[in-house]
């Protein structure tokens, strides 16, 4: 059987949207996902109803991989107040009833792990965005070197080694909590110009110590994380890394790296990267269309890498040829499914193939 570096299977047929995808000793019943959306709705980092109501329509609505938001490892790397979190044990149990939730109807309950840095300490986006004073709730962010994100914005306090180690410490406990709470699929953040892309990206890393300067020392972050997400997270379960495939922006973070990180990290114990891109910098152009992202996924998995497709995903049969074609091994949904919970319902419909209706449901699987 001809592999890759992950073992996929490059000798038999191409697989379409609903055939299963196995990931380590994790079966997802098809190649949708639902993409992490942060929904600024937690006190102090607790779920509460508005998730488990959330993220169960998803896997009622017939997805095979259900992750939830962007999750703080500390309560300074919240992106804002309202983020959900896995700082504290306490945070756990409301956790553990919407994974139990999600897996009891079919879906595979995951969960991505972040720290926000120098993009940290902001109002949520329905309330005006913007950094946080102290005085209005915020607090320091933390960055690998001290520059803004955005001229005017806050100077982040520049990560000394004791910091850096704390970080990783705190990926590592966090996701510890996952696995107690039931979650079978953790994904790292690594884009969107949060803390690990920071590190990676020579734009916003300007240490000349050995976490910057070179790939391999701007990379080191994320390879110590990813090895102490291993040490706690079982051998039977997946590994996700989101990746921002390029900065958009000259002398950036770009595809190459990232395929060369994405190689490296496979012999780590990664198993799947999701491929996006931007959000380093506010001042890049990014030709945003249908599918724009689709070619970063491509271009890592022909690298022998598996690969998530992210990005302007909308209708049933671009996410199924995207499947077909070799160029992801699963497609990941975001205001896709915001507008419709049940997309992959309908979605098997359009495309004669088997989605999973709930048995309360079937009575609508049908038009008569």
């Amino acid at each position: 059987m001809a592999t890759g570096a992950l073992g996929l299977d490059r000798s038999v047929g191409p697989p379409h949207l609903f055939e299963p995808l196995r990931l380590r000793s994790i079966e997802l019943r098809n190649r949708i996902a639902v993409s992490p959306m942060c929904q600024y709705s937690s006190q102090d980092g607790f779920a509460n109803d508005w998730h488990l109501v959330h993220l169960g329509s998803r896997a009622v609505g017939g997805a095979g991989l259900v992750l939830a938001e962007a999750t703080a490892v500390t309560p300074q790397g919240r992106i804002s107040p309202a983020d959900l979190g896995l700082w504290k044990d306490e945070q756990v149990d409301y956790l553990a009833r919407i994974a139990a939730f999600v897996r009891a109807h079919g879906a595979a309950p995951g969960i991505q792990l972040g720290h926000a840095g120098r993009k940290a300490s902001t109002a949520p986006p329905f309330a005006g965005g913007g950094t946080l004073t102290p005085e209005g709730g915020g607090w320091r962010v933390c960055a690998p070197s001290a520059i803004a994100f955005e001229p005017g914005g806050a100077v982040p306090e520049e990560l000394d080694e004791a910091q850096i180690a704390a970080v990783i410490d705190a990926f590592e406990a966090a996701a510890a909590r996952a696995l107690a709470a039931g979650f079978e699929v953790v994904e790292l953040h690594g884009a969107h110009g949060y803390l690990l892309h920071q590190f990676l990206s020579p734009l916003s890393n300007h240490r000349n110590d050995r976490w910057g300067g070179s790939f391999e020392n701007r990379i080191r972050l994320v390879v110590a994380v990813v090895s102490a997400v291993r040490r706690r997270w079982p051998d039977s379960h997946p590994l996700l890394l989101r990746l921002s495939a390029t900065d958009w922006v000259d002398g950036g973070w770009d595809l190459e790296q990232t395929v060369e990180l994405a190689r490296h990290l496979a012999g780590d114990g990664v198993d799947l990267i999701d491929c996006s891109s931007g959000g380093l910098v506010p001042v890049a152009a990014i030709p945003i269309g249908p599918g724009y992202q689709v070619r970063f996924a491509q271009r890592v998995r022909e690298a022998g890498v598996a690969t998530g497709a992210v990005g302007m995903i909308t209708s049933a049969e671009q996410a199924d040829q995207i499947v077909r074609s070799g160029q992801a091994d699963l497609v990941l949904l975001a205001r896709q499914m915001l507008r419709d919970p049940y997309w992959p319902l309908h979605a098997g419909s359009r495309l004669a193939q088997d989605a999973s209706w709930p048995d309360q449901y079937l009575r609508a699987r049908r038009r008569t």
